[in-house]
């Protein structure tokens, strides 16, 4: 009996597009108008983020009997008062070093073209030298007194009152979002599984098992490898006796999450802080130095292996790429989205490769019998 021959690729693709062109153009347009309302994705990426580590803590006051809404409030409250509690310790601490930092930065261009400069025998033209006098006495007029900062910022806020309140209105919409995310977590999920076709969905529970565990790694993961980076920079600096160790040590943290930026960028903002601190002493920034080799040690090899994980994987130069296509294509919403999806590419890749190694295409035909 003749087998009919089968159709060929392209025909059976233009029938795959004859039959589904109604979800594909559904999909086409999504993609369009997530494009055009990325100015307002920031506080339910950032709303979604929260409810995401807050999840699991909910999960387990429903396990002592509470219901899903007062476990909510509760974990939401929790996440308020921290970050409250944060605001009021750190804000006018950091607020006091970045004031120094901003009168220091005078003095950094004159130790650089005066002194640094010449010790390397290089000599700036005298057309292109900064006026480090001229600068801070600038600097002096705005900010020796807060009710010149405060009036400069008023005024400067009084020109872009829509955009001032755009942003107000955003950051009130991200505990907004945060709350219903955090309530109705499961029930969302549930609702997005019920989607599935009956026939995927062993497979696309293994995925979404595998990337809620390569997530989970990675978001909880990284936010206390960060937090942890910034409290030892921040201590570390402290005891070397730099002025402005709290701000250099919790931005250096902040930024860890691209590989080495915040090994790189906080090594050379606290060298220079250092030396223009102690008029050109060599000494102490053998203490900032070791304050970062050491940080930078601890993160290799303690704090990444075991509160990260080595199931993410993400190549440090692919982290660099998705931060920078995330911000291209999207935005601010896109830089916090750029590591997150990428680890749920990671995880898509993982399992094209396994499929890709098992295809016949991949194996080729079997040998025949010998015998």
């Amino acid at each position: 009996m003749n087998t009919p021959p089968r159709p060929a690729a392209s025909e059976r693709l233009l029938s795959l597009l004859e039959r589904h062109w109604p979800w594909l153009a559904f999909a086409g347009v999504a993609l369009v108008l997530l494009d055009l309302l990325t100015p307002i994705l920031t506080p339910f990426v950032l709303g979604a983020a929260l409810a995401y580590l807050g999840d699991p803590l909910v999960d387990r006051l429903e396990r002592l009997r509470l219901s899903r809404t007062v476990g909510a409030v509760i974990v939401f409250a929790v996440f308020l008062a921290l970050m409250t509690l944060l605001l009021l310790l750190l804000a006018p601490l950091l607020t006091r070093q970045l004031l120094l930092m901003i009168h220091q930065i005078p003095e950094w261009i004159r130790w650089l073209q005066d002194v640094a400069l010449p010790r390397l025998g290089i000599g700036l033209p005298a057309g292109v030298r900064p006026d480090a006098d001229s600068l801070s006495r600038a600097l002096a007029q705005h900010l020796q007194q807060a009710g010149g900062i405060a009036t400069s910022l008023a005024a400067a806020l009084g020109q872009s009152t829509p955009r001032v309140l755009g942003f107000i209105a955003q950051l009130l919409l991200i505990p907004v979002v945060t709350f219903y995310l955090l309530r109705d977590w499961d029930t969302l999920v549930a609702q997005v599984r019920r989607l599935i076709p009956p026939r995927w969905l062993p497979a696309a529970d293994s995925f979404a098992r595998e990337a809620d565990t390569v997530l989970s790694a990675f978001i909880r993961g990284q936010l206390l490898v960060m937090l942890a980076l910034a409290a030892i920079y921040s201590v570390g600096l402290s005891l070397a006796g730099l002025d402005a160790a709290i701000a250099v040590g919790i931005g250096a943290g902040l930024v860890s999450f691209v590989p080495y930026l915040g090994f790189i960028t906080g090594t050379l903002v606290a060298t220079l802080a250092m030396l223009v601190q102690t008029q050109g002493l060599f000494a102490p920034v053998l203490w900032v130095w070791m304050v970062f080799g050491i940080g930078q040690t601890l993160e290799a090899t303690v704090l990444t292996p075991n509160l990260v994980g080595d199931r993410v994987g993400l190549h440090p130069v692919a982290v660099i790429f998705a931060l920078l296509a995330g911000g291209e294509l999207f935005g601010f919403a896109g830089v916090l989205l750029a590591l997150p999806v990428a680890a749920v590419l990671m995880v898509l890749l993982r399992c094209a490769r396994s499929h890709w190694l098992a295809s016949p295409l991949y194996r080729g035909p079997s040998p025949p019998d010998s015998g």
